[in-house]
């Protein structure tokens, strides 16, 4: 929102698995291999189609990994991502990628990739892991009691995996990996078809930090702090991104991470989430381009503070890169934070609605914009088929046309999102059923952004009561340490301590999400 934008640029801030299993305790000499695969067809169309492979590592950590399987019907792949693909005769191997190969034990790891078929598409008979058969068991020898032995997958499937509670610090162990996700009418589900909201917080810094010249975080991004948020139950983190640091424009200043620096800060982040069960959810948040009308965060042409909308000159690079670097279905793209270009022009909504989607000369924006429907046929051009979110106008608070004007996409892995706080327009829950509620029926919806400037939590409340009865996701603004009264925060320090604010998220979340 405009009002906590200005307060951060005056710099007042500063299980995915084919089946359910028994763990195995071993001892420490032990060796243990299994695997489990599940393989979708996540769409065809004649002479083509989309496959997904989720991979899940029964058995000893492993450093790399490298999976095998054999296409019967002539298969051939075109395309792939989150590995590398090779393909020798009906033979397939994807091996893992340098940001994804620690792969532990119960952890598992979403690939995809694009192929060719004639006549028919069956799926493979059998897949290997390291050259070990996944058959959903795992296997366990040791040189010092002979004989191996096995664990067979459990009959029930709605028993999760056993785990020490040494696990988490609150006895309730985080998922063994994010799941991967898609659309399926107005639901996100995972590869099982279970549903999925998404449920948790925003983690401001990526966006301002490096612009800056204050490196590229806000505060530790390491595998402790987000311990600390799986205290929370938090299973969803959206991180903002800065469009110049992750292209590497000249604009960067000395002391602000920039370029190849900065993606792999960011990659190396998303790791930690996906590791921890936790779904990253990659925005762009600030944006290059001189905007001095109604509204405007600065007279700054340099991505310093919030745009009406994306621009034209750097944005579909940015996410052209974002969706080459991450094509993971466990991971969640969100095309821009904030937009008001209705602001802008001082005109009708239906000219604000239009630029929205589709760009080039708007009205009162004197730099060329990038509608969303640009920049996600740049996600969807590298073959990345992840679940793409996308707000509406007045800030995202409003969604009154979004059904109208929402782009075309291939995939049908779109969604939306709005951001709602105690001081929008749209703020009680008469606006909510009559603006989001229509939303809500059509495709997914997250309130990306929640909060109120009381640093109380009576508003969310019943904001978050509102989301559970419609099957809506919400993100509270933010899990920063700054002083609740400048602004909504969640957190006075990166252990987890909550602010008076926080305090109403965090015992939400422990009755709705795990």
């Amino acid at each position: 929102m405009k009002y906590r934008r200005t307060l951060l640029a005056a710099g007042v801030a500063g299980a995915m698995a084919a089946g359910t299993f028994a763990m195995v305790t071993m001892p420490a000499s032990a060796a243990a291999t299994g695997c489990s695969v599940n393989y979708t067809v996540q769409s065809q169309w004649p002479g083509g189609f989309t496959g997904n492979i989720a991979i899940t590592n029964l058995g000893s950590a492993l450093t790399s990994w490298s999976l095998g399987f054999d296409f019967s019907a002539g298969q051939t792949v075109t395309q792939g991502w989150n590995a590398t693909f090779t393909q020798s005769g009906a033979h397939v191997t994807a091996t893992s990628m340098s940001y994804n190969g620690a792969l532990g034990t119960g952890a598992n790891i979403a690939v995809g990739f694009n192929g060719n078929w004639t006549g028919s598409n069956p799926v493979p008979a059998s897949f290997t892991l390291n050259g070990v058969t996944c058959t959903g068991s795992v296997t366990t020898t040791s040189p010092t009691t002979g004989p191996s032995r096995t664990s067979s997958p459990t009959s029930s499937p709605s028993r999760t995996p056993t785990r020490s509670p040494s696990t988490s610090p609150t006895g309730n162990p985080p998922p063994s990996g994010a799941p991967s996700l898609h659309v399926s009418g107005n639901k996100l589900v995972t590869s099982t078809g279970a549903t999925y909201r998404l449920l948790g917080v925003n983690r401001s810094g990526g966006e301002f930090a490096c612009i800056q010249g204050r490196g590229t975080w806000d505060g530790p991004m390491d595998q402790a702090s987000v311990t600390a948020m799986r205290t929370w139950k938090i299973r969803a983190v959206r991180v903002p991104l800065n469009e110049e640091c992750w292209v590497g424009t000249s604009d960067v200043p000395s002391g602000g991470t920039t370029g190849a620096a900065y993606q792999q800060a960011v990659k190396d982040y998303v790791s930690i989430l996906l590791s921890s069960g936790i779904t990253p959810i990659l925005e762009m948040h600030w944006n290059y381009g001189l905007y001095t009308g109604p509204s405007s965060g600065c007279s700054d042409v340099k991505a310093t503070c919030q745009k009406p909308m994306p621009d034209a000159q750097y944005a579909p690079s940015f996410w052209t890169g974002v969706a080459n670097a991450f094509k993971d279905n466990r991971v969640v793209f969100d095309l821009f934070n904030e937009p008001y270009p209705e602001r802008a022009s001082g005109s009708s909504e239906t000219a604000g609605w239009t630029c929205w989607r589709d760009g080039g000369t708007c009205p009162g924006i004197t730099y060329q914009v990038a509608g969303f429907q640009t920049l996600l046929n740049a996600v969807r051009a590298t073959g990345n088929t992840n679940v793409v979110l996308i707000g509406g106008l007045a800030y995202s608070n409003d969604l009154t046309q979004w059904l109208q004007y929402k782009p075309t996409d291939p995939t049908g892995n779109l969604a939306a999102f709005a951001h709602i706080y105690n001081f929008n327009t749209c703020s009680n829950t008469s606006c909510f059923d009559s603006q989001l509620g229509p939303v809500a029926a059509q495709v997914p919806l997250t309130l990306s952004e929640i909060g109120e400037n009381d640093c109380s939590h009576g508003f969310i409340d019943t904001l978050m009561n509102w989301g559970d009865s419609h099957n809506v996701g919400y993100l509270g603004w933010t899990w920063n340490n700054w002083d609740c009264s400048s602004g909504p925060s969640l957190i006075s320090d990166y252990n987890g301590t909550a602010t008076a604010f926080g305090q109403g998220l965090k015992d939400h979340l422990a009755s709705v999400s795990n």
